[in-house]
């Protein structure tokens, strides 16, 4: 029998993603997916708590990364192949989007609202600390490393190469945008990948991605798409409040945990007691949904009764609800806070006999948070369209585009479901 010529991963938007190891970058590429801080990336999910509104949000960050990694390759082996001069930077690229995402944490964006760690901060942590990574990188090329860190930073030297993975139009965000309308349900986030890409190209003079002109309407559609993943998807009220809740309790864990009152593995009280942007790369790499997972399920049983309390909602769904407070003055919403949070406290600490006298209590039945979208904006080089009169920004040319430059922010209270607001409003 002959050894495998490569490796073939069967993806639900792409289909079969194949790697030839006889060609060094695609050899590369199946190391670094086989490393074990990659393979971390099956155990976390890619919407991070989104599958308590959508069902069917379970996918993974490995699934995204590779995701990333196939359109990146479709666009820069197309543009190469009509600029040759740029097929030295194929291993950059593609690295650089197969391992954009390795430093997420648990629950992916959301621990990021918890805990405060970044996980560009750590995916440049991970691929100069972890030697399995860095040995490959260094083995392949003594520079890729540092040139990976310029895509990472936007500073490479060829806007293109960075342009590609992180930018207004980049290989990231066509994917997610996509697998996450795909594992949502949500058809309005279809996109017409191959049209986008065909209208991919590469300005010699400038050096940077450009778009042609007859790709404009793709172009448009992608950025309408990413207006309404943004509104319906990931700001999404039940979205918020599971996020809510999960914050909620690592925040009482981390008072209990201090109070020596709370027991936790030697990973999760390194994550609750230190600045997670400072942990040991041990630390940050054992941690996963899994371990937070099995953590909330233990915690749930516990005697304190709001992180018992706290842990059941999360685990069961049993989800505060979300009312958009975004026309209400500043003051108003903080009254309406003020009352709901006088009714949750009496009608919790009857139910889970805690007590109210303690101030600290009160912030765990209710609050208030804001959704932030900032639209289509100029940072990264914007969009530029080739036209006969030179490069242009898209929304300079497109009325449509214009209209989703525009901000917006929504304010939310989170309160019990056993509080009946109508009495306050």
């Amino acid at each position: 029998m002959q050894p495998s010529a490569g490796r073939t991963y069967q993806d639900p938007l792409h289909g079969a993603i194949t790697l030839d190891l006889s060609d060094p970058v695609e050899a590369l590429l199946i190391q670094l997916i086989d490393t074990p801080p990659f393979q971390r990336l099956r155990r976390i999910r890619q919407l991070g708590p989104a599958s308590l509104t959508f069902h069917g949000a379970e996918s993974s960050r490995f699934t995204h990364s590779l995701g990333v990694m196939a359109i990146a390759r479709r666009a820069f082996d197309r543009i190469a192949s009509k600029h040759p001069d740029l097929c030295r930077y194929r291993a950059v690229v593609l690295c650089a989007a197969l391992l954009h995402d390795i430093g997420h944490g648990p629950f992916s964006h959301t621990c990021e609202e918890i805990f405060g760690n970044h996980h560009e901060h750590w995916t440049e942590r991970i691929l100069q600390e972890s030697l399995p990574i860095r040995s490959l990188l260094d083995g392949f090329s003594p520079n890729l490393l540092e040139q990976m860190r310029q895509v990472y930073h936007k500073k490479h030297p060829v806007p293109l190469v960075w342009q590609l993975v992180t930018s207004q139009l980049d290989c990231d965000r066509l994917d997610y945008l996509m697998r996450d309308s795909y594992f949502t349900g949500a058809s309005y986030g279809k996109l017409d990948l191959d049209r986008i890409l065909m209208a991919m190209d590469y300005d010699a003079l400038t050096q940077q991605l450009v778009v042609a002109k007859k790709g404009m309407a793709a172009i448009e559609h992608y950025l309408i798409v990413r207006y309404f993943m943004y509104a319906q998807i990931y700001n999404h009220p039940k979205n918020l409040a599971a996020s809510w809740v999960l914050e909620t309790a690592f925040r009482r864990a981390q008072e209990l945990l201090a109070l020596h009152q709370l027991w936790a593995d030697d990973t999760m009280t390194a994550w609750l007691q230190q600045d997670c942007n400072q942990l040991s790369l041990n630390h940050y790499l054992e941690a996963d949904d899994g371990l937070f997972t099995y953590h909330l399920q233990r915690w749930q049983h516990g005697s304190e009764p709001i992180l018992a309390d706290l842990c059941r909602r999360f685990l069961d769904r049993d989800l505060p609800k979300a009312f958009d407070v975004t026309d209400l003055e500043s003051d108003r919403q903080q009254q309406l806070l003020q009352a709901v949070l006088s009714k949750a406290v009496s009608s919790q600490q009857e139910r889970l006999k805690f007590d109210a006298s303690e101030s600290s209590q009160f912030s765990y039945c209710a609050g208030l948070r804001t959704t932030w979208s900032r639209g289509y904006t100029l940072y990264q080089r914007g969009i530029k369209l080739q036209t006969g009169s030179g490069l242009r920004e898209i929304s300079d040319l497109s009325p449509l585009v214009k209209t989703l430059t525009q901000p917006w922010q929504r304010s939310w209270l989170i309160y019990p479901r056993e509080v009946d607001l109508t009495e306050f409003l």
